[in-house]
């Protein structure tokens, strides 16, 4: 990471991560910050291992990755991860599908991957996954240039993708037409009229 980015990225999420000057204390600076966050979410650093190197407890560094995490969702997620709104929004995703891979009428791809975990307490088997470890799962949408459209972080390692599909926001939405979805139209060279779609691997 260039040391503009990381300015840029201390200077939006430093507000929600600043702490309140108390009288027997001083706060942590928001550089700091987030340079541990980075440091254990890129290369995978232990919080025990970064103690001594950065001078700050285990037990604190578990608390700031969590903590500086959020606050970059909250800053960033409408501007790098907007869900489209309108049915002009979702016709550019489906241009994308039709131009780029020849794929009509298609909204997004929408696919889970696990992410390791230690097994959370009072889970029992529920995070255990089909590969035999614990995990949670991130569901998430893309566009045709493998942007995230949408994305659910959480679900359970031992759940299948098409449960969390059925289970999960984008689903609902879909079904209460929340998202402003075209109407079906015929595909090319056709004149049935056929709905838009998402897409994903068959489990």
């Amino acid at each position: 990471m260039s040391p503009e980015m990381f300015d840029e990225i201390v200077a939006r999420v430093g507000p929600r991560i600043t702490k309140q000057c108390i009288n027997y204390r001083l706060p942590m600076e928001p550089g700091m910050k987030l340079a541990i966050a980075l440091r254990h979410l890129v290369p995978g650093s232990k919080d025990r291992d970064m103690q001594f190197g950065w001078r700050v407890p285990h037990n604190t560094n578990s608390l700031l990755v969590p903590e500086v995490c959020r606050a970059v969702i909250y800053e960033y997620a409408d501007e790098v991860m907007p869900l489209p709104t309108t049915a002009a929004d979702w016709t550019r995703i489906a241009d994308g599908f039709r131009d780029s891979w020849n794929f009509p009428h298609t909204l997004g791809a929408i696919d889970g991957k696990h992410i390791a975990c230690k097994c959370p307490s009072r889970s029992g088997s529920t995070c255990f996954n089909y590969k035999k470890y614990f995990s949670v799962v991130l569901l998430a949408l893309v566009d045709s240039d493998y942007m995230f459209v949408w994305a659910d972080i959480g679900g359970r390692g031992a759940a299948p993708d098409a449960q969390l599909g059925n289970e999960s926001d984008l689903k609902a939405a879909t079904g209460n037409r929340d998202l402003d979805l075209q109407e079906p139209e015929a595909l090319p060279h056709d004149t049935d009229d056929v709905p838009y779609f998402f897409i994903g691997k068959k489990i």
